[in-house]
């Protein structure tokens, strides 16, 4: 579902997306989005953040706030890092500044579509670094003992990160891995998640996700 005030955005991006073998279908403001949620159930939602009225931050609180776990892909005009680090943080999947290419927002769209689906692994298996442990079945992360919130996407993260204890998982792996990113990209979305997941479980000097500085990130349990 696309949302965008402008008609010559939405229709565009319908037609690409329609041309790359989507059903697509598009809306100009957060109303009818809204309204169109709770009968179309998209599989992913691209939304404009510059609109009238209910701007794209606000449909996006809306549709979290009501519990909807569909895929969101902001699109900004702005610049600001502020802005994009708002959108993530209220629970965007990713983001694609305009003007954008239509072959990188394509790539974008399938990459958050791959992450969507299931986890690879056992089921019932979990995963431990000290006292913090990753169920993936459940999709539960705790904390001496204490359930940790997290999005799709910062567990995710976590689980690549402690599934690969001890060595370094390289940003262009956890770029692939976790968002798809296969292409040459300025992105800056890892290094907003890391920070984030980091702030949930670095905890009375427990703090496992170690920088390598010019590679990635390793996580690193205690001695």
């Amino acid at each position: 579902m696309v949302v965008d005030d402008e008609a010559g955005v939405r229709d565009l991006l319908k037609d690409a997306l329609s041309s790359d073998g989507h059903t697509a279908f598009a809306v100009s403001s957060g109303g009818d989005a809204l309204e169109l949620l709770r009968t179309l159930q998209p599989d992913l939602c691209i939304v404009d953040i510059n609109m009238p009225g209910m701007d794209g931050f606000e449909l996006l609180e809306n549709i979290r706030g009501q519990q909807h776990k569909t895929p969101v892909l902001m699109l900004s005009a702005r610049d600001a890092e502020a802005d994009v680090e708002r959108g993530l943080r209220l629970g965007a999947d990713d983001y694609v500044r305009k003007p954008f290419g239509l072959g990188e927002l394509l790539l974008r769209v399938a990459a958050i579509l791959r992450r969507s689906e299931p986890l690879p692994g056992g089921s019932g298996e979990t995963l431990h670094c000290g006292p913090l442990a990753l169920d993936r079945e459940r999709h539960i992360v705790t904390l001496d003992g204490i359930e940790v919130e997290m999005s799709a996407t910062e567990f995710r993260l976590l689980d690549h990160l402690m599934s690969k204890q001890e060595r370094v998982c390289t940003r262009e792996f956890l770029l692939q891995e976790v968002w798809g990113i296969d292409f040459e990209s300025q992105t800056s979305v890892l290094d907003t998640y890391i920070s984030y997941v980091r702030r949930k479980v670095h905890r009375d000097g427990f703090e496992p996700i170690k920088t390598v500085r010019g590679v990635g990130f390793k996580m690193v349990p205690p001695a």
